[in-house]
């Protein structure tokens, strides 16, 4: 190897004046060329010591097992031949330069078959010209004669990651990784001190799912190097992908505030995300956005955190900074429209989508986002074509999907049905979540029956919605979560006692965080609270907040706790449940809602319960439930124009919830319009008396009974005064 570097330094001079005449005065290539020959030949001469026949390269050479001795000379005449047609191949890209170029390298090494240099150069313009297969050929051919050649190995390596980055995944591609990995397991043990070497085999390592692997060369690549930006970061965004956010965050801050770059920056932005410390995020993407103001994906992250805590109308800005700076980008013009659309701007969420799709035709987001804007405004005719479509889209004849493709047709499915509930075509909708529990898997078997039996419990009949649950769980009889909704739905038919035993059952007394136990004991607290047993509900919710480790696993246990509170008309404490929860994720819409809707209902702190209400309905514009409060609360402060406003908006949602009619019975009353008053009165007990006994308050019923009878009473009165 050392010969051979000392001939590429001699010629390396020699052919930079080669290459100049080259371009001056090509009629005197031959004339010089035979100068420089004859002077490198002298030099050569001088500085390399022949080699012996007892010489390990010598021995191993083909033309020493014939005797022949090497001829430098020739072979130096060959290899400038052959390395002015490869200057020529770079300038004007001709393939007979390139096949003239071979011929001189293959009559260079013929002359001397002992010199590595040779081979590597030829191996070298072969996978420059694309011929691959050779030049891997070549390289392989050196290796096997000399393990140690670090150039041959690079090139290999070189070769192997261009082809891995051509190939499409499957098709072969493991096994190039795997060749790929092998020569750069070598390079690095030949060269140990190579930062970028040890980062290139971690990714390698991470492409082949080899994490361990992965960790140990990226902090190799570190401590040889740890003012490198890019070891850094690679190093903390393996430790993201691995959950293990505290090393990330670790790695990051280890690098002082002064050698912190926009990249580092954008690094601890994304694992503050990934912590879902959305301020800290936000305040390093802005620091990164400091240094690089045109770092559009550090704007794309400042835009997500500040959307993630809850400040969309500054994310908004932020994502309309993007547009500007590149219009064609049709990902930002999704993300403002799903920030419109959350605000119920929809026809700006609108506007926005239909740039995106003029910029991507094939893409999937943006028609079923447009899809969900029109079921969100009751546009369900225009809705439903375009689910269609994308299932058409995405149908396979042979009905044989990857996961990836199953979950994209239960989602579009699942879209579908929801219109077609909402539209009130509940056959149509349990057709389509028919289709969910055909696609097989476990997860689809239960995403699809619970919709179905959400249908017709919708539809309040309370029977088909408990025969598709026995369906379901003799369709999957290891299913635990089926086989608690069909307890729930035995113990709202009247079965309680059995209902409750059978899910006691699947207690495994597991005293672990977040055990299968947690979902049994919410289950059952859940069913306690329907069935008024109050206090019963409460220990499940304490045995269930136990085995609660994250955060919002015990928010969902206040959240649940504050309900059943609420229900034992116990509502000091209810709030103070609620409350902790909105302390700790201000934009918890159910909790927001829960609270406002509680203190309105007792006519308590009204500007304060109308201020929560409203934060949920900006978090879910389209939810009829929220709008009902809302009207609710209007209608508690005397605001009665609203209240109404909102209040049919709710009753076009939610058609068959009493509570609306009874609010908006209440409403005509006090605005004097008495019959539609008692119209619906009317539909509020109509719709009572159709649902289970565990969702009706009988002193509710009660007075609304009252005030459809006085006003009857009073109606009649005015008629007989006519």
């Amino acid at each position: 190897m050392t010969a051979d570097r000392h001939q590429s330094s001699v010629w390396a001079g020699i052919l930079r004046v080669l290459g100049f005449f080259m371009k001056k005065q090509r009629w005197m290539v031959s004339f010089v060329l035979t100068g420089f020959f004859l002077l490198a030949q002298a030099l050569l001469a001088q500085d390399q010591p022949a080699r012996t026949a007892d010489s390990p390269s010598a021995a191993g050479s083909p033309s020493a097992a014939k005797g022949k001795t090497p001829d430098r000379g020739a072979a130096y005449y060959h290899f400038a031949l052959a390395h002015m047609y490869e200057e020529q191949v770079a300038t004007y890209g001709r393939s007979e330069l390139a096949n003239k170029a071979i011929e001189e390298y293959r009559a260079a090494i013929d002359a001397d078959p002992t010199s590595a240099y040779l081979t590597s150069g030829l191996a070298e313009l072969y996978a420059k010209t694309g011929r691959i297969r050779d030049a891997v050929v070549e390289a392989q051919d050196i290796i096997k004669r000399n393990p140690n050649n670090l150039e041959a190995r690079r090139l290999l390596g070189r070769i192997y990651l261009r082809s891995l980055g051509d190939m499409q995944a499957g098709n072969g591609s493991e096994s190039v990784l795997k060749l790929a990995i092998e020569q750069y397991e070598q390079i690095v043990r030949l060269q140990t001190d190579s930062m970028d070497d040890h980062l290139l085999l971690g990714r390698l390592y991470r492409l082949n799912n080899d994490l361990q692997k992965a960790e140990n060369e990226f902090k190799t690549a570190v401590k040889l190097d740890p003012d490198s930006e890019e070891a850094v970061t690679t190093l903390a965004y393996l430790y993201n992908e691995l959950g293990d956010t505290a090393r990330a965050t670790q790695v990051l801050s280890s690098v002082p505030n002064a050698g912190r770059s926009a990249k580092l920056y954008s690094a601890l932005g994304y694992t503050y995300e990934q912590q879902k410390q959305y301020k800290e995020a936000v305040e390093a993407y802005r620091h990164a956005i400091e240094m690089d103001r045109d770092n559009l994906d550090a704007i794309r992250g400042l835009a997500q955190n500040l959307l993630n805590d809850g400040q969309a109308d500054a994310a908004l800005e932020q994502y309309k900074v993007i547009a500007d700076a590149n219009p064609e980008d049709a990902q930002t013009y999704v993300r403002i429209a799903e920030i419109y659309r959350k605000q119920g701007k929809f026809d700006l969420a609108l506007d926005n989508l239909k740039k995106a799709e003029t910029m991507v035709q094939d893409s999937v987001e943006v028609p079923y986002n447009i899809a969900a804007i029109y079921q969100a405004q009751g546009r369900y005719d225009e809705a439903i074509p375009i689910m269609r479509d994308l299932l058409k889209k995405s149908e396979k004849p042979d009905g044989k999907y990857s996961n990836g493709e199953k979950s994209n047709r239960a989602v579009f499915l699942e879209r579908l049905g929801t219109i077609y509930r909402e539209q009130g075509n509940n056959q149509a909708a349990n057709e389509t979540f028919r289709e969910i529990v055909a696609l097989g898997d476990k997860e689809d078997i239960e995403r699809g029956y619970q919709q179905i039996i959400d249908t017709w419990r919708e539809a309040k009949d309370w029977q088909k919605a408990t025969d598709v649950a026995k369906e379901a769980v003799q369709k999957l009889p290891g299913s635990r979560e089926l086989k608690m909704v069909l307890a729930s739905q035995q113990a709202d038919m009247g079965d309680a006692d059995k209902a409750l035993k059978d899910v006691r059952a699947m207690l495994r007394g597991d005293a672990n965080p977040n055990s299968d136990d947690r979902q049994v004991y919410i289950t059952l607290s859940q069913m306690y609270s329907r069935l008024r047993r109050f206090s019963d509900a409460e220990q499940a919710l304490d045995k269930a907040e136990q085995l609660s480790s994250k955060p919002e696993d015990k928010e969902y246990i206040w959240f649940l706790r504050g309900s059943t509170l609420e229900r034992e008309k116990r509502y000091p404490e209810a709030e103070e449940q609620f409350k902790k929860v909105i302390a700790s994720d201000p934009d918890h819409a159910s909790a927001l809602n829960y609270l406002g809707y509680m203190l309105a209902d007792q006519n308590m702190k009204l500007e304060e319960a109308l201020g929560y209400i409203k934060r949920a309905v900006d978090l879910d514009p389209s939810n009829g439930a929220y709008l009902d409060s809302l009207g609710w609360a209007y209608f508690r402060l005397g605001k009665y124009e609203m209240a109404e406003d909102n209040l049919l908006k709710a009753s076009q949602k939610i058609n068959t919830d009493p509570t609306v009619h009874d609010h908006l019975g209440d409403l005509y009353q006090k605005t004097g319009r008495l019959k539609l008053a008692a119209t619906n009165w009317e539909r509020a007990l109509t719709e009572w008396n159709r649902t289970i006994a565990a969702e009706v308050d009988p002193a509710e019923q009660a007075q609304v009974q009252k005030k459809l009878d006085s006003a009857k009473m009073k109606l009649a009165k005015e008629e007989g005064a006519k």
